[in-house]
């Protein structure tokens, strides 16, 4: 037995490789499941050209033995096996694939995809172990042979006793450290899942002895402990079966499965596309929110797996944000990979599977919003903020996308409505597309300022979102329509309102309101008569840009600055109120002050707004009231 060298290279490869490569170390069973997968694969391969080969899949399998006395972890495959000069070529010299050589020799001739490319992912073992033994016996071979290697330092080669094709790779555990814990790499369950994660679709049975109890033949209360031989894996994944065979309750219980949410998805889109780029996907939009899905903690992402084997467990790149709701998974042989398979290159193709999955989306919201109207609503309820934002956010790039997938609530009957619905029951002399903000949609139907614009006959979207008006004023219009707050200084109905008696009282009153707006200061922008109120007294009018919605926004957020809306005060002139307020105007200008406080402060509670002193408002109604 001669101890050899791995090449400088190699050596320090390998070394890189153990401590920086992969980012996780549970990742080796994956590696070594994946080389076991693609050795059966290479008898595949053979059969097809080799008539005295045939290739039957039952006999072909993967063991996974975990020894916890002795410290071992074996994984053994029916492969195609190894001899001397393969094992010292292929792991000799690491990032030499015996897998990518036979797949560039054999990609013609059959579908089935080689899962090894690199050479590296047998070396993930030395993240776990401290010595790896690989004993191997080839298919066109009769003499078997044992590679041992405890790392950087070198490895052996010599022959061994082996009855049957195929390789076992016997793993010595380390012991645990303060950092790391390497007893859960023998701990049954514990590998079950990691078997589940990263390799559940591997295309050959995956088998473990799992220990379990039973009660002693003869006995109500003794148990025994016994150990039996289990399939782990489900092999043939769902996404490649044909939609034919597959029930709504095969989606659903897959969704449980994956562990995508507890509920019942509302919908799921069953992708296979044979193009510019080859992929399989299963999409859902859940039912409910998660509950940390407007947070910062929350990740958004589909399973990304390469020929079966999981790659990602939340690819971000394949969603956008504001479809960050939708769970499930892609799989695609064509995505290039990096050395480790954890993570994705960004080239053409990602960008292809992540251009078609977002289109795929889109067509199902609104398939659902077309045909299925109650769960889309159900759905909006959840995830339409997150909608909105998309509208919002990147300047508005994304808003011709959105902005028929938007529901608001309307003045019309509380339903919520589509902005095609709102345009399309629009009457002709209705210039703009009206919306009121507020808390609640009670709040809301009780300001002052929705008077005119119902009195109209015209509808109101009430807007209770805080993203509401961000969002509409990115989209600025819809259909050739623009959109208008009721609260704005220009409503487009005013002078359909306006006559000569008004004009008459807007000159009469103009000192009074100079003299208002000279009380009050900055805190308004100007004191007018208002034509939008009908019964209230007194409201608040915005001109500029900022409403007094978004003002309370704003100011919420921090670092906002002194975020302010350029309020009117508007006064409705046949008001009772106001015939009292040009009473004082005229013979007790002490009242005056008194009554433009308690007015601007009325409008402030109107659009809930905090008063600026609370003593000194309630001290002004007990004068009136005395």
């Amino acid at each position: 037995m001669e101890k050899k060298q791995f090449q400088a290279e190699s050596k320090r490869l390998l070394e890189m490789m153990i401590n920086s490569i992969y980012t996780q170390k549970e990742i080796f069973l994956r590696e070594l499941i994946s080389n076991s997968s693609d050795a059966i694969d290479k008898i595949y391969y053979k059969a097809l050209t080799d008539e005295k080969l045939t290739f039957n899949p039952d006999s072909y399998f993967i063991q996974v033995i975990p020894d916890q006395a002795a410290r071992t972890l074996t994984i053994r495959d029916t492969g195609i096996g190894m001899n001397r000069e393969e094992l010292e070529s292929h792991l000799g010299i690491i990032a030499k694939s015996g897998s990518l050589a036979f797949k560039q020799e054999n990609e013609a001739k059959d579908g089935r995809d080689i899962i090894g490319q690199f050479g590296v992912g047998f070396y993930s073992a030395f993240m776990v172990a401290d010595r790896v033994t690989v004993v191997t016996k080839p298919l066109d071979g009769q003499e078997a042979w044992k590679w041992v290697s405890e790392g950087a330092d070198g490895y052996t080669i010599e022959k061994a006793h082996k009855d049957s094709v195929g390789t076992e790779i016997i793993l010595e555990i380390k012991r645990n450290t303060e950092d790391d814990n390497y007893d859960e790499y023998l701990n049954d369950y514990r590998l079950k899942a990691l078997i589940k994660k990263y390799s559940d679709f591997i295309r050959y049975p995956i088998r473990m002895e799992v220990s379990s109890s039973r009660l002693k033949e003869g006995s109500e209360d003794e148990f025994e402990t016994y150990t039996e031989e289990q399939q782990v894996n489900s092999m043939v994944p769902i996404w490649r079966k044909n939609k034919s065979e597959l029930t709504a309750e095969d989606y659903e219980a897959f969704y449980h499965e994956k562990h995508y949410g507890f509920d019942k998805p509302l919908k799921h889109v069953h992708v296979s596309a044979d193009g510019a780029v080859v992929y399989q996907a299963i999409l859902y939009i859940p039912e409910t929110i998660p509950f940390d899905y407007y947070t910062k903690e929350f990740e958004k992402g589909l399973e990304l797996y390469s020929s079966g084997v999981l790659i990602m467990n939340k690819c971000a790149d394949l969603l956008p944000d504001y479809f960050s709701f939708v769970k499930g998974m892609v799989d695609s042989e064509s995505l290039s990979l990096n050395i480790s398979r954890e993570m994705l290159q960004h080239d053409r193709q990602l960008k292809l599977i992540a251009k078609n999955i977002e289109s795929k989306i889109k067509s199902a919201l609104q398939s659902m919003l077309k045909d299925e109207r109650e769960k889309y609503e159900q759905f909006f309820k959840s995830f339409g903020r997150q909608l909105k934002f998309g509208v919002y956010s990147d300047y508005g790039m994304h808003k011709d996308a959105l902005q028929d997938l938007l529901l608001f609530t309307s003045s019309k009957d509380k339903a919520l409505v589509t902005l095609a619905e709102y345009v399309a029951r629009m009457p002709e002399d209705q210039k703009y597309i009206y919306y009121a903000s507020g808390e609640s949609a009670e709040r809301i139907e009780k300001l002052p300022q929705t008077e005119l614009v119902l009195d109209k006959g015209f509808e109101i979207l009430y807007f209770t979102d805080d993203i509401d008006e961000f969002a509409v004023k990115m989209l600025a219009r819809y259909k050739e329509k623009e959109f208008r707050s009721v609260s704005s200084g220009d409503l487009g109905i005013e002078e359909d309102e306006k006559t000569a008696e008004d004009e008459k009282a807007d000159e009469e009153n103009k000192a009074l309101f100079e003299e208002m707006k000279a009380l009050l200061g900055d805190k308004v922008s100007g004191v007018r008569a208002s034509r939008r109120l009908r019964k209230h007294p007194v409201c608040f009018a915005t001109d500029g840009e900022v409403t007094i919605e978004m003002e309370k926004i704003l100011k919420a957020m921090p670092n906002s600055g002194d975020v302010k809306a350029q309020k009117v005060l508007e006064l409705n002139v046949g008001h009772d109120v106001f015939r009292a307020l040009k009473e004082a105007y005229e013979n007790d200008k002490s009242k005056l002050g008194l009554f433009t406080s308690l007015l601007y402060n009325q409008a402030l509670l109107i659009e809930g707004l905090p008063i600026e002193d609370p003593v000194e408002f309630t001290n002004q109604i007990c004068q009136v009231m005395a």
